[in-house]
C-alpha cells in the first residue's frame, strides 16, 4: 500500500511556525497525535526514516528531495543510535516546505523476555546528552563486531572490497552488515542471492553469527525523555515486543508505530488494543533505508 497524498497547498505545507523546531516534548506528542487521527487530512507523512549516517544509503538532502517530489508533508529522521546531524535535517527540511522532526531509533533488549525491541525517539536535536550517553558503547561495539565479520569473511577467502565498504560507511557513526553485505555482493537487497548470502553467513551456524548486546529499553524510553523526546515502540509485530509495552509506560512511553510495511492487520488490531489501554497515540512509518532494505520508496506502507 503506497499511503495516498490528497493534494496540498503550499500553504498547508509551509511550516507554521518561523522555528523548524518543536518546543516541547509536549508539543511533540500534539503533532504526532493530530498526525494520526483522520482530520489531519492535508497531511502526508512518514515517520520512520534512516540515512547514511546510520544503516541508509541516502544523505539527508536525498531525503527532503524525494519527500519534497512525493508531495509529503511531515517527516521524521530516525537514524539508529545517534542524533547527529538532525538540526541541519530538520533545517533542509524546512526549506522545502516540509515539516519535519528530529528523531533515533534506539536498538533496545527487553530483558525479561530475552528479545529486540526497537524505540523511537520524536522532538530530539543533535545535542542529546542522554541518549549519546546511552548510545555510544553501543555504536562502538556494533562497529568492533561488523569489522570482526568482516575479518571472519576475508580469512576465510571471501572477496571482500574493502575500499567501498568505508567508502559507504563514512559518513555513518558506526560500521553495519549492510556496509558490509554491499561491499561483498552486488546482489540487490532482498534479491534471492541477497538474502540466501547474507543467511548463510550471518545466521544460525555461518561464520559471521555473531551480534551484540544492546541497552535496556526502559533506559532507551528514560533517555529520549530526559532529553525532551517524545517514546514510541517501533514495530512490535516484526519483533514480537508487545509484551514489554507495560513496563515501557511506565518509563514515559507514549505511542506505537501501528503502521509498518512489516504489519498486518493482525498487528494493526492488536496496536490499537495497546493504544486503547494504555492511552497511546499510533504513527505509521516506511521504515525507509534507501538501497539498503526493499522499502521502495519514502511514504510506502507495504500491505493493502
Amino acid at each position: 500500500m503506497i499511503l495516498s497524498c490528497p493534494p496540498t497547498t503550499k500553504e498547508a505545507r509551509r511550516p507554521r511556525s518561523a522555528s523548524p523546531f518543536t518546543t516541547s516534548a509536549g508539543a511533540t506528542e500534539a503533532l504526532l497525535r493530530f498526525l494520526g487521527r483522520g482530520e489531519a487530512f492535508n497531511a502526508c507523512c512518514d515517520l520512520h526514516i534512516h540515512s547514511n549516517i546510520s544503516d541508509g544509503s541516502d544523505s539527508f538532502k536525498d531525503i527532503v528531495e524525494q519527500a519534497a517530489r512525493r508531495e509529503m508533508t511531515h517527516i521524521a529522521f530516525t537514524n539508529h543510535d545517534t542524533t547527529v546531524g538532525l538540526d541541519f535535517a530538520v533545517e533542509t527540511a524546512g526549506h522545502f516546505g516540509i515539516v519535519a522532526l528530529g528523531g533515533i531509533e534506539v536498538s533496545a533488549w527487553d530483558v525479561e523476555r530475552k528479545r529486540k525491541v526497537h524505540v523511537l525517539g520524536y522532538g530530539l536535536r543533535s545535542d542529546s546528552p542522554a541518549i549519546r550517553a546511552l548510545c555510544r558503547d553501543l555504536l562502538e561495539k556494533r562497529r568492533a563486531n561488523t569489522c570482526w565479520q568482516m575479518d571472519r569473511l576475508l580469512e576465510a577467502g571471501y572477496e571482500v572490497d574493502i575500499k567501498k565498504a568505508a567508502e559507504l560507511s563514512q559518513h555513518s557513526t558506526s560500521f553495519y552488515k549492510q556496509h558490509l553485505m554491499a561491499a561483498l555482493t552486488d546482489a540487490a537487497y532482498g534479491s534471492a542471492a541477497y538474502s540466501c548470502l547474507s543467511r548463510g553467513l550471518f545466521k544460525g551456524t555461518g561464520i559471521c553469527a555473531r551480534d551484540i548486546s544492546y541497552v535496556d529499553a526502559r533506559e532507551a524510553v528514560g533517555a529520549i525523555v530526559a532529553d525532551g523526546g517524545v517514546a514510541v515502540l517501533a514495530h512490535p509485530g516484526q519483533l514480537d515486543s508487545y509484551g514489554i509495552v507495560p513496563a515501557l509506560v511506565e518509563c514515559g512511553l507514549r505511542g506505537i508505530e501501528r503502521f509498518h510495511p512489516d504489519h498486518g492487520p493482525a498487528d494493526w488490531q492488536r496496536c490499537a488494543e495497546l493504544e486503547k489501554r494504555h492511552n497511546l497515540f499510533h504513527t505509521g512509518g516506511s521504515d525507509y533505508h534507501g538501497t539498503f532494505n526493499d522499502t521502495p520508496h519514502i511514504g510506502f506502507r507495504g500491505q493493502a
